[in-house]
């Protein structure tokens, strides 16, 4: 089975993207594993679908690398948006419906993709943690030097916590900061089970939970991959009109067999 892919990325978070308007495309578990293989195939941190939904510019569809279907992506949204876009699927606010539910986003003359998410409702705050669900579940702690914290075994011990476990797991970001006020997060992912250059539900979590420590929206945000922001409004405990806001590239096409 060949076919024909697009690899787009997000500050540093990758994705493979197919477009699958017809319905064409039915994939295994097995299938979206090896095309996100960075040894043995086109290397990605998830796969998306760019599908049709009726009243919708587009439906997303993601996968993480585990092969598996996964909550949103918010980086992964961008990099879809900024594909559709260049597929001449909208023109200037795209509407699309992804697992979390309804979107908009447009591209903005710089190039960066504004991302609607959803309503952030239910901020648990614990002890030296903030816990929420930005389309994905984060657990957010803040820390000193965290360009030098170990993420991945930190991040790999709270995901499968007994708080956590029973639940499917949680996505586990580490920020701290900056002297500039800027944050700078670093986050071990779920379904990738390591950390990642990047996440977008992520970083907007994170911005939130920095509502507490004095930082005011916009945050903007660094992580490896490169800077993003963040932008909302609260009303009584509820967060609205949540922007994630950041580049999204084309990196390169081809074609992959998977059968």
């Amino acid at each position: 089975m060949k076919l024909q892919f697009y690899k787009y990325q997000g500050t540093g978070n990758d994705f493979v993207i197919l477009d699958n308007r017809d319905g064409a495309i039915s994939l295994s578990t097995a299938q979206i594993k090896l095309a996100c293989d960075r040894r043995f195939g086109i290397g990605a941190d998830g796969l998306m679908l760019l599908e049709k939904a009726a009243g919708y510019d587009f439906k997303m569809v993601y996968y993480n690398s585990d092969g598996n279907e996964s909550t949103m992506c918010g980086n992964g949204g961008r990099c879809l948006v900024k594909f559709a876009y260049h597929k001449n699927v909208f023109k200037d606010m795209a509407t699309f419906i992804a697992i979390d539910g309804p979107h908009e986003a447009y591209v903005a003359d710089n190039g960066w993709v504004h991302l609607k998410m959803i309503d952030v409702k239910n901020v648990e705050k614990g002890d030296g943690y903030f816990f929420m669900n930005t389309g994905s579940p984060h657990h957010v702690k803040f820390v000193k030097e965290v360009s030098e914290y170990p993420v991945y075994n930190e991040g790999k011990s709270i995901r499968y916590s007994d708080k956590y476990v029973s639940n499917k797991g949680t996505n586990v970001n580490f920020a701290e900061v900056q002297q500039d006020t800027s944050l700078f997060v670093r986050t071990y992912e779920r379904g990738v089970e390591d950390e990642t250059y990047s996440c977008g539900t992520g970083v907007t979590a994170a911005a939130i939970a920095a509502l507490n420590i004095g930082l005011k929206s916009p945050v903007q945000i660094k992580t490896l991959g490169g800077n993003l922001s963040v932008a909302f409004e609260e009303r009584n405990g509820v967060f609205e009109n949540v922007y994630l806001n950041g580049p999204a590239e084309f990196v390169f096409s081809g074609e992959i067999d998977l059968s």
